[in-house]
Formats: C-alpha cells, structure tokens, sequence
C-alpha cells in the first residue's frame, strides 16, 4: 500500500498496486469521501486488510464514518467489509438487497445497519447528494459507483480498469501506449462479453454516462483520471466492443514461469529479479 492521496475537495483514494504478471501491476484501491457524514468506498483487498484501516484512520475517525458504500461483493472490493463495520460502529452499509444475498451465506450482515439504493437512486451524505450510477462495464450484476456532482469525482468501480507498469497518482503519470493496452487488455479480460455488445446501444449506455460532466474518474484498478484524459477515457471505453480479445497465459507459459523460478505469494514476488524473465505474450 501507498499513502493515500487526494484527487478533488474532500476525496481521497486509499492505493493498493497488486503484481499481475505478465501485464505489469493493477490497482486494488478504495476511497474516502471526508465531511459531516464520511463515506468509505469499497473496503479493499484481503491482501491488503492489515493496512486498510491504518490508511482510512489517517484520514479519518472510523467512530466518525457515516456511510460505507459498497459498490459489489467481489473480494477486491468487500474483502475487509465485516472488519470495517465492527470498527465504524456508526457506520451505514449503502448497497442493495441481491448483493446482500449474494454475501449473506458467507458473512452475517445485520439488516438494520443496511441501506438499499439502486441503479440511478441517490442518498445524502451530509449535504451531498450521491448518485448511484451502473458503470459502463460491470462484472457483477450488483454494481453501482457513486457519482458526486459537488465536485466531479464518479468512482467507476472496475470500469476504466488498466494494468500499469509502475505505481502513478494520476494516469496522465503512465505511458500513454501502456494505458491504452492496458485498458484494452483488462477491459477485454475482465469483461469477456464485450465481443456481443451491439455498439450502438453500447454507445448509447455509456452517453448515459459520459454526459454527466465527469471531471474525475477513479476506480478499483486504475489510476486517477483528471482534466482532458477523462474524454481519451470514454474514448477508450467505447472501442471495447470491436477491441481484439487478449489470450490469457495458458499451461505453457505458466510452465516457462516455473522455469523461470516465478512465484507469488499474498501479492508478493518470491523472487523480484526474475518474475518479468519469462515470456511476456501468452502462447499460441
């Protein structure tokens, strides 16, 4: 983990860089909205759960959060959530009835500490009025991002995702090329569906979006993005259907990575000098 940053009035991202080899690194980062009524966003990484609440109590009291949002349930974005709630005893869970079913089996989430928004819905936070959007790229049918008209910022939760090749503040930080095939590489990966999208109505649903007048996108795996990136952003996002799928690393170069002494535990390199010796494109 990194220090967390500011990237608008009152709203701090909470950076966590994960190696992702052969791509380079992804983020697995969260967000803290500061004021009256502190809203957390997205809870972080197992991984990373030792440091998460160090990093959110330097920003803030937990006794004082108000809100934590959770845009869905996968573990990159729900992995430290009951440990969250018990330390923000005031705290609210923003987030909607499915996705609670979907993590009830698994974890007791008390209804009373619940409150359901849904997709286009909004909730004050302390004189913020927080839109609930569905981000043009999804991979779990629960997910939301909050959009803040005060200043600009919409969390888009796994969309805009990119692989980075080192750690950044603002994507305008990174190599432009890399960004570019680090979205296409991602976005692809991450939403294989993307190949039966009809462009059409794709393009409509993500005007849905774009209109609003986003002046910063974050996100769970990409860096900030800020002033004209924001429209090459869209951009990007809107090639997705037509964009050429990427291979996934199969059996053979998992065995090269063997051979290379590649390993990773809990995020870590066994071996940093050696993890990027083996062949970087999938096989065949």
């Amino acid at each position: 983990m990194a220090n967390a940053y500011e990237v608008a009035r009152d709203t701090w991202v909470i950076p966590q860089l994960v190696l992702a080899p052969p791509i380079g690194h992804v983020d697995f980062n969260s967000a803290m909205i500061r004021g009256p009524e502190p809203v957390a966003t997205d809870t972080g990484a197992p991984v990373h759960r030792d440091d998460f609440l160090a990093t959110l109590a330097s920003l803030v009291d937990p006794d004082d959060v108000r809100w934590l949002f959770l845009s869905h349930d996968d573990r990159d974005h729900a992995g430290y959530l009951i440990p969250l709630l018990e330390a923000c005893p005031n705290a609210t869970l923003v987030t909607s009835w499915f996705a609670v079913v979907r993590m009830i089996e698994e974890w007791p989430i008390s209804l009373r500490r619940c409150r359901f928004v849904e997709e286009n819905m909004a909730f004050g936070a302390g004189g913020r009025a927080l839109a609930t959007l569905r981000p043009p790229l999804f991979d779990s049918p629960v997910t939301r991002g909050p959009f803040d008209p005060s200043n600009g910022v919409f969390w888009a939760v796994d969309c805009f995702a990119t692989s980075v090749p080192h750690a950044a503040v603002d994507i305008a930080e990174i190599d432009r090329e890399a960004w570019q095939e680090g979205m296409r590489i991602v976005n692809c990966v991450n939403h294989p569906w993307h190949r039966w999208l009809d462009e059409t109505k794709w393009g409509r649903h993500v005007d849905t979006v774009e209109v609003l007048g986003i002046k910063v996108i974050g996100g769970c795996h990409t860096r900030s993005i800020t002033g004209s990136m924001v429209a090459e952003a869209f951009k990007l996002i809107r090639q997705v259907p037509a964009a050429a799928s990427w291979e996934v690393p199969n059996q053979a170069v998992l065995e090269a990575w063997w051979e290379a002494g590649v390993d990773v535990v809990n995020g870590t390199p066994v071996d940093p000098a050696t993890t990027f010796s083996c062949p970087l494109e999938p096989s065949p």
